[in-house]
């Protein structure tokens, strides 16, 4: 994963996972390293998010275990080069993370885009519940019908708040870094905070003890 990298695999990843679990800028780690005698530039550590997140995504998917049957779907707004974009998130009924896209759209297709992959990793639920979202509502009785599946739609938007609640770490994160400039950094940088988010809720451990940080480790080995 990292060959050809001028610095050692531990300080791409502290950076990696300092940027992706605290409110802290590109800057603010460059200066945190500094302090630790490291020299590295705010831009080569954004570089490094972009690059190595969704590797460390793909690799940490391999341990994630299934969740549960009912899952609780919803979008939020993140905002790039001054616009905003849809990402959505789903959760099951005990807050274990399903699956999340980033879309430019929110529509029926980007809907159904995000529920297919999210079948594809974690298979086919039992029940869906949104809220009286009119995309996420076609977007299952397109599923449902196209591949002949019987998914239950449950629109109530107290249950859904499980998955707003979950939204606020992903939020928290996204104000800190104050936007994005282009689509695919924001896709690549939400990679590595939902993957820092799975490992704090103790979804993705490749370790069987360890720190949550040991864990991040973990899967660039």
């Amino acid at each position: 994963m990292f060959k050809g990298c001028h610095f050692p695999p531990e300080i791409i990843l502290t950076c990696l996972r300092w940027y992706a679990r605290f409110k802290l800028s590109y800057r603010e780690i460059e200066e945190l390293m500094a302090e630790r005698g490291v020299a590295v530039d705010h831009a080569t550590i954004n570089r490094w998010v972009v690059k190595f997140s969704p590797q460390l995504l793909q690799a940490a998917r391999e341990h994630k275990p299934p969740v549960g049957s009912s899952w609780r779907l919803d979008e939020t707004y993140i905002k790039v080069r001054g616009q905003w974009k849809y990402l959505y998130r789903a959760v099951d009924k005990v807050g274990d993370t399903v699956d999340f896209l980033l879309t430019a759209k929110r529509d029926k297709a980007a809907a159904l885009r995000y529920l297919r992959q999210a079948i594809a990793h974690n298979g086919v639920p039992l029940k869906v519940t949104i809220d009286r979202s009119g995309s996420s509502t076609a977007a299952l009785e397109a599923y449902n019908a196209d591949a002949e599946s019987l998914i239950e739609i449950r629109r109530c938007r107290y249950l859904n708040s499980i998955v707003e609640q979950d939204h606020r770490f992903v939020k928290q994160k996204m104000r800190a870094a104050l936007g994005f400039q282009s689509f695919c950094t924001a896709r690549a940088t939400i990679m590595g905070i939902e993957l820092v988010h799975m490992i704090r809720k103790g979804q993705v451990r490749p370790l069987p003890n360890g720190t949550d940080a040991e864990q991040f480790y973990a899967h660039a080995a």
